[in-house]
C-alpha cells in the first residue's frame, strides 16, 4: 500500500503520461496528420480507464482518511488539497459496474469508427465565384452569411442537410442507443441526465429551470426580430439559407477589409498583451486554416496540464488549438480573430491554473464546460465592442473602421441577439428530447422530425440556419449533451463584463482584466465551482439577467452604448502594455508544416505568418 504522498506523486506522473499520449493522438488524427484511428481509440480507452478506475478512487479515499486531522501543517494541507482534486476527478468519471465499463468500451469503438468515416466525407457548395468547391462546415456557414447569390447560399444549406442524413445513416443513432445504455448501467435514466450531472453538477431539472427562464425572457425579442425581417425583406428572408445573410451578410462584407485574416494573429497578441493575459511559459501550437480531412470545428486541448510538482517546480502547459479559416473567403478574417480570442482564452485559462496536480487544469470533468467556456467567451466578447473595433479594426491604409459601419453592424445584428443565443438554446432542448426517446423511436425520420420541431419551437423557423444534426459536438461523447454550457457561460460572461464596466468603466485594453481573471477565475481551476468564481470576482451568484438584458436592448440603446464607449476611449490615455510578450513558445502550423514561430520574437512571428498568408492567398492581407 502506497503512502498518501507516494500515491499522490504516482497519480500526477501516471496521469500526465496517459493524458499526453491520448491528446497527442487526438491532435494528429483530428488534424488529419495521421490516420491512426485505432491507436487513438486505444489511447482514449486507456485514458478513460485511468479516470474511471474504482481502485484508484478507493486508494485516494483511503489516503485521505490516513492523513492527520491538523490544519497547522502546510505540507499536509497541500497534500490533502491535491488528493481532494483527484477524488473529485475520479468521482466525476467513475464507472462503477462491469456492464457500464463494457458499454464504454463499445462506445469508444463506435465513435472512433464514425469519426473516421466522417473525416472522409466531402461536402460541396457553390462559392462566390459561382464554382462548385469542397467546403468545411465553417466555409458553409460563412458562405450562407456573405454570398450575395441566393442559389449559392442554398447550396451550402443543402450540404448541411445532406450531412444530417449522412449522420443518421452512418451509426449516430446506434451511438445514441449505446450512450443511453451506458448511462442506464450507471443508474441514470438517459445519457443527457448523466452528462448534466457529471459535467455541471446539477440535475436536468435544475438546468432547465435556468434555460426555461432565459427562453421566456427572450421569446418576445426573437419573435419581433423575425417579424421585422419578413416585413423588410419578404417572406423568404427567414428561409435557412437567407437568415445568416440578412442578419450579417452586408456588414460582414463591409467589415472584411478592416479584419483581414493575415493581421488576425498580430491583433490577438497585441490585444492580449494590453489586457495583461500571459501563458506562464506554456507551449502553444495553432493550426488555423481549413484542410481536407481536418476536424471541422475549432477546439482547444492541452496535452500537458500545468501544475507545481512535489519540488514546487512549475510544469508549464502544452496547449493546442485550431480553427478552420479559408483566407480568401469573405468573413474569414472575422472568424479567425474570433477563434484566436476564443481558443486563446481557453488556453490562457488552462495555462494559468496554479495548483499542485494536473487534475485541476484539464478540460474534462470535473471541469464544468460552462466554467471553461466562460473564459473563452469572455475574451471573444471583446471583439463586438465598439472601442475594440476602433483600436484594432484598420484597413490596409491604416484607417480605422468608420462609425457608420459600426452603427450599421449594430442595426443588423442587435435585433438578432436573442435569436443567436437561442441558436445555442435549441441544442439542449433537442438533445434532452433525443435521449428521452426509446430505442424503437430512434429512427432517422423520427429524429429529423424532432430536430425540425425543436427548431420551430425555439428559433421560430421551420429549419435552423445551422441544422441541428450538422453540429459536430453531437457526435463526440466529450461534447455531446453539453452544448448548454455555452449558454450558461455567456450568462456568466455578461455578468463578468458588467462587473468590469462598473469597476473600471471599460474593457478594451484594460490591464487590470488579465490579472483579475487569473486570480479569481483561473488559478484554482476545477478546485472551485463556477458559481464561486463569480462570487469571488463580482460578489454575485450566477445570474441570467445580464445576458437577457443585453439581448433585449433596442438598436438605439445598443448604438448609444457604442457611442459612449468610443467617446470615452477617444479621451482615455491607455497605458503601455503591462507585459512585453505572452510568455509562451508559439508555433503556427498547417498540418505538418511549420508556418511561423516566435523563436526570434512575437512580432517576427506575426510578420512570418502574414507573409505566408500573402504568398498562398494573394490580396488577402490588409
Amino acid at each position: 500500500m502506497l503512502s498518501a504522498r507516494a500515491l499522490f506523486g504516482t497519480l500526477n506522473t501516471e496521469y500526465l503520461t496517459v493524458h499526453k499520449t491520448k491528446e497527442d493522438l487526438f491532435w494528429d488524427t483530428y488534424m488529419a496528420v495521421s490516420n491512426d484511428d485505432a491507436g487513438f481509440a486505444r489511447a482514449e480507452e486507456a485514458y478513460k480507464n485511468f479516470i474511471s478506475d474504482p481502485k484508484r478512487l478507493a486508494a485516494v479515499r483511503q489516503a485521505l482518511a490516513s492523513l492527520p486531522d491538523t490544519h497547522s501543517d502546510a505540507g499536509i494541507a497541500e497534500l490533502r488539497h491535491g488528493l481532494q482534486g483527484w477524488l473529485a476527478l475520479f468521482e466525476a468519471n467513475i464507472i462503477d459496474s462491469d456492464e457500464a465499463r463494457a458499454a464504454m468500451h463499445q462506445l469508444i469503438q463506435m465513435e472512433s469508427a464514425l469519426f473516421a468515416k466522417r473525416r472522409d466525407l466531402v461536402l460541396h457548395h457553390i462559392n462566390e465565384a459561382g464554382e462548385e468547391e469542397e467546403a468545411s462546415l465553417s466555409g458553409l456557414s460563412t458562405n450562407m452569411g456573405t454570398n450575395p447569390n441566393m442559389a449559392a447560399r442554398k447550396s451550402s444549406l443543402d450540404a448541411m442537410l445532406t450531412l444530417e442524413h449522412w449522420v443518421l445513416a452512418n451509426g449516430f443513432l446506434d451511438i445514441v442507443k449505446q450512450r443511453n445504455a451506458f448511462a442506464r448501467a450507471q443508474g441514470f435514466d438517459n445519457y443527457f441526465d448523466f452528462k448534466v450531472q457529471k459535467n455541471e453538477r446539477m440535475s436536468t431539472g435544475q438546468l432547465f429551470a435556468i434555460l426555461d427562464d432565459f427562453e421566456a425572457r427572450t421569446a418576445q425579442a426573437n419573435t419581433r426580430a423575425l417579424n421585422d425581417l419578413v416585413h423588410t425583406h419578404g417572406a423568404d428572408a427567414t428561409q435557412p439559407w437567407n437568415l445568416r445573410f440578412y442578419v450579417s451578410g452586408d456588414t460582414t462584407r463591409q467589415l472584411d477589409p478592416y479584419l483581414s485574416f493575415g493581421k488576425g494573429l498580430e491583433r490577438w497578441i497585441m490585444s492580449f498583451r494590453h489586457l495583461g493575459i500571459a501563458y506562464r511559459g506554456a507551449t502553444l501550437q495553432l493550426d488555423l486554416l481549413e484542410r481536407k480531412g481536418k476536424y471541422q470545428n475549432g477546439f482547444c486541448h492541452g496535452p500537458i496540464p500545468p501544475f507545481f510538482d512535489a519540488q514546487q517546480r512549475w510544469v508549464p502547459g502544452q496547449i493546442n488549438f485550431t480553427a478552420n479559416a479559408k483566407p480568401d473567403q469573405v468573413g474569414s478574417g472575422a472568424r479567425a480573430i474570433n477563434t484566436l480570442f476564443h481558443e486563446g482564452g481557453h488556453a490562457a485559462h488552462f495555462a494559468n491554473v496554479t495548483q499542485n496536480a494536473p487534475c485541476f487544469s484539464q478540460e474534462f470533468a470535473p471541469t464544468s464546460m460552462a466554467y471553461a467556456e466562460t473564459q473563452s467567451m469572455f475574451c471573444d466578447s471583446l471583439l463586438d465592442d465598439a472601442d475594440w473595433l476602433k483600436r484594432y479594426a484598420h484597413n490596409a491604409q491604416g484607417e480605422p473602421i468608420p462609425d457608420a459601419l459600426i452603427h450599421a453592424r449594430i442595426q443588423t445584428t442587435q435585433p438578432f441577439a436573442a435569436f443567436n443565443e437561442r441558436g445555442i438554446l435549441v441544442v439542449p432542448y433537442f438533445e434532452r428530447a433525443l435521449y428521452q426517446l426509446t430505442d424503437e423511436q430512434l429512427t432517422p425520420d423520427g429524429v429529423l422530425a424532432l430536430a425540425r420541431a425543436t427548431e420551430l419551437r425555439i428559433l421560430g423557423v421551420a429549419t435552423g440556419p445551422r441544422p441541428l444534426l450538422s453540429i459536430p459536438h453531437l457526435l463526440n461523447q466529450e461534447s455531446a449533451a453539453a452544448y448548454h454550457g455555452y449558454l450558461l457561460a455567456n450568462m456568466a460572461v455578461y455578468q463578468t463584463r458588467a462587473y468590469f464596466e462598473r469597476t473600471y468603466g471599460y474593457l478594451t485594453d484594460n490591464p487590470a482584466i488579465g490579472p483579475a481573471l487569473a486570480e479569481h477565475y483561473w488559478a484554482r481551476g476545477n478546485g472551485i465551482s463556477h458559481n464561486d468564481t463569480l462570487l469571488s470576482l463580482t460578489g454575485e451568484s450566477f445570474s441570467a439577467k445580464y445576458l437577457a438584458d443585453s439581448c433585449n436592448q433596442t438598436v438605439d440603446e445598443a448604438w448609444a452604448q457604442a457611442q459612449a464607449q468610443m467617446a470615452a476611449a477617444a479621451q482615455r490615455q491607455y497605458p503601455p502594455a503591462p507585459i512585453a510578450n505572452l510568455d509562451a513558445t508559439i508555433r503556427i502550423v498547417h498540418g505538418a508544416e511549420l508556418i511561423a514561430d516566435n523563436r526570434t520574437s512575437e512580432d517576427a512571428m506575426c510578420q512570418q505568418f502574414e507573409g505566408w498568408v500573402e504568398q498562398h492567398f494573394p490580396a488577402t492581407v490588409h
